[in-house]
């Protein structure tokens, strides 16, 4: 008896332990919530430790001596130019006592023709070629009468312009040389948040500069090549290596010397650093250089959805009854496209593009870009929570699979052209102009504007035209954005003035 008493002693005793220890455990884990278990490791860090992952020292010397040859200084020149007032002419008060209005013009609105001053500005750029062949950003170049090129021997060269991109805001250049230094390209996909990289460029007008910083965010939207085109593609790489005015088009290099971004934007609420700045991701820059150096142009690639570029709120979810998904959330899907014709429909999640994931607007612009109007390839999407493999056949903006052709401004105008007679011009009290004779109703001119037969641009962008010569001059350069045409029809004191949209066309 004594002994079984003395069992159950023990028993009674070791169960009251172990639950005083298992209710301690548990009121400890209340009073310190969220703290981490010694020796237990989640399930993200699988295989980090005990495979040689320790950060060691990184050295960037062998990457900046390697790739600062290959980084050019750019300077443009744009010239002065003349541009017309287009403010409404107004009486002039003093004009009875005066003889006229033309004294006291300018006071109320009534000057004539003004001058916008020589204006130069600076970027940076990157040789991809031994033969000269720079790659840098669309606004840098943008507009520039005259581009000269240094690299950082202090050798200087004229530019020429090959072709540029305002979607993405690239642009490529050449210049007359050979046996170039230039940089070889890497694979931006393998970049890692996390990783050491460096920025290349001459930022606030100072010689060849290098910086250093990490990688702290991949496929970002900053909505900035808005201010250029109104069918941006931005998939930038964020960094926190120091880039300002000047760095633009610049390089980005990881610590093997290899190209992954060409430097593009900062944010900052001072216009200069202030933490971030972002890259063209180079597997975008080698596709839209290539397309431009072969073709004259890019040759951009759809298929066929809308989607929220920002993605939906849980609310917006709620309020449509969308599932919970992994992906793109497609809101369209317009007849005629590459999407529609495959099988996609509206309510589907895109989660990969042949086989990389994706899980946002940026993700899906940057795959996209890779590619070309005629290639095939495989779009996953997830429906009704199960998966789906769709053979997609890209297509261009026209719906059709042909390679776009670089052509002027004036060829996607659609009209015939011709220079104002002087006897025309005089009855109409001008100093000349350019007469829109006949319009194709397929080209610009014809299916974006109101204008008719017989209008005479007098200005372009507030530039004073009096013959073709002006306006081609007035249009060199110009491949993107909004065309402001003013003129007058002949035998009628109005004038008009017609935008036209080229981003739309």
């Amino acid at each position: 008896m004594k002994l079984k008493k003395f069992l159950a002693v023990v028993a009674i005793s070791a169960t009251t332990a172990i639950l005083s220890v298992w209710g301690y455990g548990k009121y400890m884990q209340t009073q310190y919530a969220g703290t981490q278990e010694p020796g237990k490791l989640p399930v993200n860090y699988a295989g980090f430790f005990g495979n040689n992952n320790s950060a060691g020292p990184v050295d960037f010397t062998a990457a900046a001596t390697s790739a600062t040859p290959a980084v050019v200084h750019i300077k443009t020149r744009t010239k002065a130019k003349q541009v017309s007032n287009n403010l409404p002419k107004r009486s002039n008060p003093f004009g009875d006592f005066f003889g006229g209005d033309d004294l006291f013009g300018d006071l109320f609105g009534n000057s004539g023709p003004r001058m916008i001053p020589e204006q130069r500005a600076s970027g940076s750029g990157v040789i991809i070629s031994e033969d000269g062949y720079i790659v840098t950003n669309n606004h840098v170049v943008d507009g520039a009468d005259e581009i000269n090129i240094t690299l950082p021997n202090k050798k200087s060269y004229k530019a020429t312009v090959v072709g540029t991109d305002p979607s993405s805001d690239l642009a490529v250049i050449k210049i007359d040389a050979k046996g170039l230094p230039y940089l070889v390209y890497g694979n931006s996909d393998e970049s890692k948040l996390g990783q050491w990289v460096l920025a290349i460029g001459y930022p606030l007008n100072l010689d060849v500069t290098v910086t250093a910083g990490i990688i702290s965010a991949k496929s970002r939207s900053i909505n900035i090549n808005e201010r250029q085109s109104k069918t941006p593609v931005e998939s930038f790489i964020q960094t926190d290596a120091a880039v300002n005015p000047g760095n633009s088009g610049g390089a980005l290099i990881n610590t093997n010397g290899e190209l992954i971004g060409i430097n593009s934007a900062i944010a900052s609420p001072t216009g200069s650093y202030a933490g971030y700045s972002y890259a063209i991701p180079v597997n975008i820059v080698k596709k839209i250089v290539n397309d431009i150096i072969k073709f004259g142009t890019v040759q951009r690639a759809f298929i066929g959805v809308s989607y929220p570029i920002e993605g939906l709120s849980d609310e917006e979810k709620k309020s449509q009854g969308i599932k919970e998904g992994d992906g793109v959330y497609i809101t369209d899907v317009p007849e005629g496209g590459a999407a529609k014709a495959a099988g996609i429909q509206k309510g589907d999640f895109i989660t990969k593009i042949n086989g990389a994931p994706v899980t946002s607007g940026p993700e899906l612009q940057e795959q996209i870009a890779r590619y070309k109007p005629g290639d095939k390839i495989n779009i996953t999407v997830k429906r009704d929570g199960k998966e789906n493999v769709f053979a997609v056949t890209l297509k261009n903006k026209a719906g059709n699979t042909d390679v776009v052709k670089t052509s002027s401004v004036l060829d996607k105008f659609g009209a015939e052209l011709i220079d104002l007679d002087k006897k025309t011009a005089a009855a109409n009290e001008i100093a000349g102009g350019v007469v829109i004779k006949k319009i194709n109703p397929n080209g610009l001119i014809g299916k974006k504007t109101k204008i008719q037969e017989g209008f005479v641009i007098t200005s372009v962008n507030n530039i004073p035209i009096k013959n073709l010569e002006d306006l081609k001059e007035a249009l060199k350069g110009v491949n993107g954005g909004t065309i402001y045409f003013d003129g007058i029809y002949p035998g009628y004191t109005d004038s008009y003035r017609y935008p036209i949209h080229l981003d739309e066309e």
